[in-house]
C-alpha cells in the first residue's frame, strides 16, 4: 500500500509552482516576453565568473578519483573551514569547522536543523507572513507548526501575538531575514527583543528553545544596508544558508548549518546532522560544487539589479494606490490586493497576462507577492500592463 500521507500531499501542489507553470505553458502561445511573471524566485543574474573558473579548473585539473570520490559525511573539512573563516570575517563570530555542516541548499539545511533540536510533538514557532514549505518542513519532522500572525504595519515581529503563542511545548523558534515573501530585514531592535524573550522563557520552561535562522537572502539588502547576524544576538541559534541567491546558484544545492558555538551542547549538532543524514537518505552535496564554492565563498553576483527593480515596482505600486511596505531586501515585494480576496485579484490580474501569487499560503490574506528577479526590462513594461489592469478593473 502507498503511503497515505503523501498521497493526500497530491492534492495541495504549490500555488507558486502552479502559476509558474501556467506562466510557463501561457509563454508558448504568446512568447514568453509577453508574460509578466512574477511567480517564482528564480535568480535572474548570472553566477560569478569566478565561480565558473573554479568549477572549470577543477574538472580539468583535479584528480578524477578524489574529486568524484565521496564526500566524508560530514562535508569536505577544507570547505567546513573557509565558510567558517569567512562568517568569522563578516560577522565576528568564532566558527571552526566543527560548527559547519554542508547542505543541499537551504531545505537541506532547514530538514537537518529542525530534526537536531525537535522531537514529534513538539512545535516550532514561526512568524506571518511564512514560505509556505515551512509546513512540509516541520510536519516531516513530526512537530507541528505554529504560525503567529503578522505586524502588517511593516513586517517586522508581532511580539505580543509571539509572547500568548509560547508555551512548553515550544522546542524552536523559525525566522526568515531577510523575508520571503514581504522583503522585510528584521532589525537590531526586533533580533535583541526576540533574544530576550527566548532567554527568559528558556528559564521559565525549563528547557532549551533554539532559533532556527532561515537566511538564503542574507547579501540581498537595499539602501546600503546589511542584514544584523541573528547568532550575534542569541546563543542558541542554528544559521540556515543556501548559496542560491547570493551566488546565483538554485540549480547546484549547495548551503550549510552554522551552530553557533555557545549553544547547548554545540559540539554535538554537527555530529548529529550526520546522523540524521543517515536517517533521511541524505548525504552531502556533490564534492566539486563543495569545493568551487570554497574558492569564492566571499563573493556574490551582481545583486544591484534587485533593487533597481525594486525601487521601479514600488514608486509604481505607490503611484496606483497599492498599500505597501517597502522591501529591505530579497527580490520580493508584498502589496496589499485591491480587494479583499487576494486570489480574486490574481485571477483577474491573469487577463493581463501579470503572474501574480496570491498570499494566502504564507498566511496574511488580501496580499500579493511579485517576485521581481527578471530582466528590468521586463519589469519597466510590466508596469503599463498594471496600469491598464488597475484602471480598467479598479477604476484607478
Amino acid at each position: 500500500m502507498i503511503n497515505e500521507a503523501y498521497k493526500a500531499m497530491l492534492g495541495g501542489k504549490s500555488v507558486i509552482r502552479e502559476l509558474s507553470e501556467y506562466a510557463t505553458a501561457r509563454g508558448a502561445e504568446i512568447g514568453y516576453e509577453n508574460v509578466f511573471d512574477y511567480s517564482l524566485g528564480n535568480p535572474s543574474v548570472p553566477c560569478p565568473q569566478s565561480f565558473t573558473d573554479e568549477m572549470i579548473a577543477l574538472y580539468k585539473d583535479a584528480e578524477p578519483v578524489a574529486l568524484h570520490g565521496y564526500s566524508p559525511s560530514l562535508g569536505i573539512t577544507s570547505v567546513r573551514t573557509a565558510i567558517a573563516e569567512s562568517l568569522n570575517r563578516r560577522f565576528d563570530m568564532d566558527y571552526t569547522a566543527d560548527y559547519i555542516f554542508p547542505t543541499t541548499g537551504a531545505a537541506g539545511a532547514l530538514a537537518h536543523a529542525l530534526r537536531v533540536v525537535t522531537k514529534p510533538g513538539d512545535e516550532v514557532i514561526t512568524f506571518a507572513p511564512y514560505f509556505p514549505e515551512y509546513q512540509p518542513y516541520v510536519n516531516g519532522t513530526g512537530a507541528h507548526l505554529t504560525v503567529v500572525p503578522a505586524d502588517t504595519e511593516n513586517f517586522q515581529i508581532n511580539f505580543d501575538a509571539f509572547e500568548q503563542a509560547l508555551n512548553p511545548e515550544t522546542a524552536a523558534v523559525l525566522i526568515n531575514t531577510p523575508n520571503n515573501p514581504s522583503g522585510a530585514v528584521y532589525s537590531a531592535e526586533t533580533l535583541t527583543r526576540l533574544a530576550e524573550i527566548l532567554r527568559a522563557k528558556q528559564i521559565e520552561y525549563g528547557h532549551d528553545i533554539f532559533l532556527i535562522s532561515d537566511e538564503p537572502y542574507r547579501e540581498i539588502v537595499f539602501d546600503g544596508g546589511v542584514q544584523p547576524y541573528p547568532s550575534k544576538f542569541y546563543d542558541n541559534t542554528l544559521s540556515c544558508y543556501s548559496y542560491s541567491k547570493s551566488l546565483s546558484l538554485p540549480g547546484e544545492r549547495i548551503g550549510y548549518v552554522a551552530v553557533n558555538p555557545r549553544a547547548t551542547d554545540a559540539e554535538l549538532i554537527v555530529p548529529m546532522c550526520g546522523q540524521v543524514s543517515r536517517g533521511t537518505g541524505h548525504n552531502c552535496p556533490g564534492s566539486s560544487v563543495q569545493l568551487a564554492v570554497a574558492k569564492v565563498v566571499d563573493e556574490t553576483s551582481d545583486l544591484s539589479v534587485y533593487e533597481k527593480n525594486m525601487n521601479l515596482l514600488y514608486d509604481a505600486l505607490v503611484r496606483l494606490g497599492f498599500d505597501v511596505v517597502r522591501p529591505g531586501g530579497t527580490f520580493y515585494i508584498f502589496p496589499k490586493a485591491l480587494e479583499e480576496d487576494a486570489n480574486e485579484f490574481c485571477m483577474k490580474a491573469k487577463d493581463y497576462d501579470l503572474i501574480l501569487v496570491p498570499s494566502d499560503s504564507f498566511g496574511v490574506p488580501g496580499y500579493f507577492r511579485m517576485a521581481y528577479c527578471i530582466d528590468t526590462e521586463k519589469v519597466e513594461r510590466s508596469i503599463a500592463a498594471l496600469e491598464k489592469f488597475v484602471h480598467e478593473v479598479y477604476g484607478r
